[in-house]
């Protein structure tokens, strides 16, 4: 009998490719972005039964505002439409929803939805989906300093004093970081909690990723020695 892998606790995925996939079948790149949103049911609900506690996805980077606005105007009507829209998927699943990012960047109808869902799902307790919106890990960390300084202008800030003033605290840090569309960069995401993060990088295009994928990162996980710094 084979035995079954050891999953990762904290699960964050960069998920790459949707324009790459639209322009493999001559459509717009709202079609990936759509088709997109598919492949990230198909992995939290397959996450959900592996025994996965959190997943957290690059839904949005700090960055991303480079885009062309029709772009970004579109993806921000798509979070307006599809996050709270898809309530009754999250509560079926048991999926409870937490985002991280700077939300004060974003539009106000995108803030409210935000706040609607995060509210409709928190007692949901099978897998905590975190979606990473106008987030940057670098940005993070300022503002967790900022956070620190504001509680004591002249205390010494320490590692643990960060860590307790990043997004979501209660989180645990990431074991595992992977990616999509065979990019090899963590692209600014989750820079404090990827200190020693297991990294995958996986050639299949975002919006082709289904349970099998997920379960392949969970075997690669599996093999991983993790030292932390020590010996084996």
């Amino acid at each position: 009998m084979e035995e079954k892998p050891v999953v990762p606790t904290h699960l964050g995925i960069i998920m790459d490719g949707n324009g790459r996939w639209a322009q493999k079948r001559a459509l717009p790149r709202t079609a990936g972005h759509l088709e997109g949103l598919k492949a990230l049911k198909r992995v939290i609900k397959e996450a959900s039964l592996l025994g996965i506690g959190f997943v957290t996805f690059y839904v949005f980077s700090t960055e991303n505002w480079k885009r062309s606005s029709q772009e970004v105007s579109y993806l921000m009507s798509v979070l307006v439409s599809k996050l709270h829209g898809e309530l009754s998927f999250y509560n079926k699943h048991g999926i409870r929803v937490l985002v991280c990012g700077d939300l004060n960047g974003l539009p106000p109808e995108v803030r409210s939805v935000i706040d609607s869902t995060v509210k409709a799902t928190e007692n949901n307790t099978t897998i905590s989906c975190i979606l990473a919106i106008n987030y940057g890990g670098q940005n993070e960390i300022c503002r967790a300093v900022r956070r620190c300084l504001a509680d004591d202008p002249q205390k010494e800030i320490t590692e643990a004093d960060i860590r307790s003033h990043l997004d979501l605290p209660q989180v645990p840090p990431v074991d595992m970081i992977v990616r999509s569309a065979n990019e090899r960069r963590l692209s600014n995401f989750l820079l404090w909690d990827s200190a020693y993060a297991e990294l995958g990088f996986y050639e299949k295009l975002w919006p082709d990723w289904k349970a099998d994928d997920v379960q392949s990162i969970c075997k690669d996980f599996s093999q991983r020695v993790r030292k932390f710094g020590g010996v084996e």
